[in-house]
């Protein structure tokens, strides 16, 4: 399970998220919603231990990222569709990963295959399209087999039918009872993909609920997103200011 305890991040006088508490269990696929700059990526960041807390806790299975023996068969997780060297092959990176995550190197195949890249998977990824990057990185979350996984905006760059195979998949691995974590901006694909909603604003929780008890509010999910984060405009803008980019780079 995922546990988000009073979490505090703050980057110089801009708090970016605000004693936030929530949690994502197995079996669910819970949609973590909220607009530009809410602290959606700033709470997956510290989750995966590349941020530091300002106060509360951030937990997978009860403990710190760093804090897992093995994070790579325990977690996995899609921040950025390109985190990869463009010189290498899809089947070099995944080939380097498992090896520093002490995954068996048959499960290379196996994901490549999962994620339909096997007939290219010799080629430098550096020449992939967004979407094929998408696959990769989502093959890379799959690697080691976790229970938990931490997806932000994977369907970026993904055609519909990537878009419709992704659906399937996430919600497969959830009723395999992972705990799947998903981002995104866009509200219909979440309605059709998530349980649960997440929603936050200004680094608050403003919803933590089903998706059909959201939408009852409303004509739609894309409506009742909207009544719940217009008001969150006001206390805090869009865009992290220039001095808070500058401090995260620093830690």
């Amino acid at each position: 399970m995922i546990e988000v305890r009073h979490l505090t991040r703050r980057y110089g006088a801009t708090l970016a998220v605000d004693r936030l508490s929530f949690e994502a269990r197995p079996g669910v696929v819970t949609g973590f919603l909220g607009p530009n700059g809410s602290g959606k990526s700033t709470t997956m960041r510290v989750l995966l231990g590349l941020e530091r807390p300002d106060g509360g806790d951030a937990l997978i299975a009860g403990r710190r990222y760093a804090d897992l023996p093995w994070p790579l068969r325990e977690v996995g997780a899609l921040l950025e569709a390109r985190a990869f060297h463009p010189g290498r092959s899809a089947r070099a990176h995944l080939t380097a990963f498992a090896a520093a995550g002490g995954v068996p190197r048959r499960r290379v195949d196996e994901v490549l295959e999962l994620v339909g890249l096997a007939e290219v998977a010799g080629r430098r990824a550096g020449g992939f399209s967004l979407g094929m990057a998408q696959r990769l990185g989502l093959a890379t979350a799959l690697l080691g087999d976790p229970a938990v996984l931490l997806l932000d905006e994977p369907v970026n760059g993904l055609d519909p039918q990537g878009i419709h195979w992704i659906r399937g998949l996430l919600r497969g691995l959830a009723a395999q009872g992972r705990t799947v974590l998903l981002s995104s901006h866009l509200i219909g694909e979440l309605a059709r993909t998530a349980d649960r909603l997440v929603v936050i604003g200004g680094g608050r929780l403003l919803a933590d609920t089903s998706v059909a008890e959201l939408t009852t509010r409303s004509s739609s999910l894309e409506d009742a997103f909207f009544a719940l984060t217009s008001g969150a405009a006001r206390f805090r803008g869009a865009d992290l200011p220039a001095t808070g980019q500058q401090e995260a780079r620093g830690r």
